[in-house]
């Protein structure tokens, strides 16, 4: 009977366009201004979405930050927008391009509805300003069997000439990637909620001194809350306060002029905090040990085992944009690390590569390209094989670790790239171990997204499949500290394929109105196979 009646409000969603007149007059809803590369930045920017993903298309080398669409334009300073929606999936399961990289914006499974709301005061645009300041706020609402409601964004943020210093919840993510289209950044994806944090830097790329713009820096520096975590001790009923420290640094060579420019830059995520209450023999007072995890040093005494102090990760970018006469086009690169098996090349293999094309002159027809990204994505290496070359560190084991059972996550959703799987997704039955909190974290995955227009309807398409592995903890054996070989005991996680799909689109109407529409599909062995969709329609003032 639940099976039947989602089905039925599924119907009934998409049914609802044929109720809302057409107005071919009128602009599109844009909210957050989204733009092209995030990482070109610092990657901790406000961006334009709407409650579907779908955004304005802008100049690629941006500081912006998501893919989800939503209905306020950063071309005025000051916004509102309300939307009302309802939704449908099959029961206890989202699909995955429903509910990834949407910045905890999910709506609840089976038959539901949702209300999102949001305002937000922008910097203005006077030239020569000294100082400016901004806020936002958004919210949803959803109404189903387990209602809920959730603070998506609510922060302030001044700038006083090149500096910016902003604190909350906001929109945000970190590295070198298409900021739209993308399969999510490795750091900082855009997937789960922000993490409330005191954030200061460089917002957009500072000139040099003495380079005439030929290089350029951006930087950004973050102390978070992350609320409380539970540490893998004995009993496992240990949770503490944790802490988030995050920097970035990229640069730009080459004026914003020039037809060809390259990026690069590396950010560093810790999770850290209370390592007194955990250890309690620990030496360090409380400012010994922040320049412990600023640094990456490690710290051990007879007792406790010599380790970073805290959950280190980040990823080093590279990209490169070339501005031809018709087409923007930006490659871009990740490498990940996590133990620290980067510096030995060890897990070099491992990465993220992307391509982007980005029409530069659109023509008037009936239909119309925007955008075109490819991914690749790679992560079965991890510096495991058990034929690689000795060296201190053992494998990697991507977002999970040794201290903290969520490892890199934040209220149950993974902060980084979301085809690295948590329990709370994956099909039951495929051996786990217990103290991690992803299963799945060995896969290679080739995704592909578009932006185009059908007449009025401005559509966004994306596909994603992926052969997934688990982790080396249930593989038969890996690479281990040293020269060491550990072999493990069966049972071992099969090689398993997953294919998840998502089409959606937007529509103006009369008065300041958008309708829009999705629908999502994942179909495979790694995730519960489901289907869900949705209509939405926005006002914005």
């Amino acid at each position: 009977m639940k099976t039947q009646n989602t089905i039925i409000g599924l119907i009934l969603c998409l049914n609802l366009q044929a109720q809302v007149p057409a107005d071919t007059t009128s602009n599109p809803i844009l909210h957050n201004y989204n733009q092209n590369l995030v990482a070109l930045s610092a990657g901790n920017e406000r961006q334009n979405i709407l409650p579907g993903g779908l955004e304005k298309p802008v100049p690629a080398v941006t500081t912006a930050h998501s893919q989800s669409i939503a209905p306020i334009s950063e071309e005025n300073t000051y916004g509102a927008f309300m939307t009302a929606g309802l939704f449908a999936t099959t029961d206890g399961t989202v699909p995955f391009w429903m509910r990834s990289r949407r910045f905890g914006s999910i709506p609840a499974d089976g038959l539901s509805a949702s209300i999102i709301a949001g305002a937000h005061k922008e910097y203005d645009n006077t030239p020569n300003q000294l100082f400016a300041w901004g806020a936002g706020v958004e919210a949803r609402f959803n109404a189903a069997s387990n209602s809920e409601l959730i603070l998506i964004e609510g922060y302030t943020k001044g700038r006083l000439g090149v500096f910016q210093l902003k604190a909350g919840r906001f929109r945000e993510t970190t590295g070198l990637v298409d900021s739209t289209l993308s399969s999510g950044a490795f750091s900082v994806s855009g997937n789960a909620l922000g993490i409330p944090q005191i954030q200061i830097g460089f917002p957009d790329y500072w000139d040099v001194p003495l380079t005439n713009g030929v290089f350029a820096l951006k930087w950004s520096l973050v102390h978070g809350w992350m609320g409380t975590y539970t540490i893998n001790d004995d009993d496992g009923n240990l949770r503490l306060e944790t802490y988030l420290h995050q920097k970035s640094i990229y640069g730009r060579l080459g004026k914003p002029s020039w037809k060809v420019k390259f990026y690069a830059g590396l950010n560093h995520q810790v999770t850290w905090g209370n390592e007194k209450q955990i250890y309690p023999s620990w030496g360090l007072s409380n400012f010994e040990t922040y320049k412990y995890v600023f640094l990456g040093k490690a710290y051990g005494t007879s007792s406790i085992p010599e380790s970073k102090v805290g959950n280190h990760l980040g990823s080093i970018d590279q990209a490169m944009e070339w501005d031809m006469k018709s087409v923007l086009f930006t490659g871009y690169h990740q490498f990940f690390y996590d133990i620290g098996g980067l510096a030995k090349l060890s897990n070099a293999k491992d990465g993220l590569w992307g391509i982007s094309l980005k029409n530069k002159s659109p023509k008037e027809s009936s239909w119309q390209w925007q955008k075109f990204l490819v991914e690749f994505l790679y992560s079965k290496s991890q510096g495991g094989e058990v034929d690689s070359k000795p060296r201190p560190s053992g494998a990697e084991d991507y977002y999970n670790n040794f201290l903290y059972y969520e490892g890199w996550s934040y209220q149950g959703e993974n902060l980084g790239n979301p085809l690295f799987t948590t329990k709370k997704y994956i099909q039951e039955g495929y051996p786990a171990k217990s103290y991690q909190y992803y299963p799945n974290n060995r896969l290679m995955a080739f995704h592909g997204g578009a932006d185009f227009s059908v007449y009025d309807w401005q559509c966004r398409a994306l596909l994603t499949y992926s052969v997934n592995w688990g982790t080396y903890s249930t593989s038969p054996a890996e690479r281990s500290l040293g020269d060491r070989i550990v072999y493990h005991d069966p049972p071992y996680f099969p090689e398993i394929n997953q294919f998840s799909a998502l089409v959606e689109t937007r529509k103006p109407l009369r008065n300041g109105f958008e309708l829009g529409l999705q629908f999502a599909i994942d179909q495979g062995d790694l995730l519960y196979n489901s289907v869900g969709g949705g209509v939405t329609l926005t006002k914005r003032w």
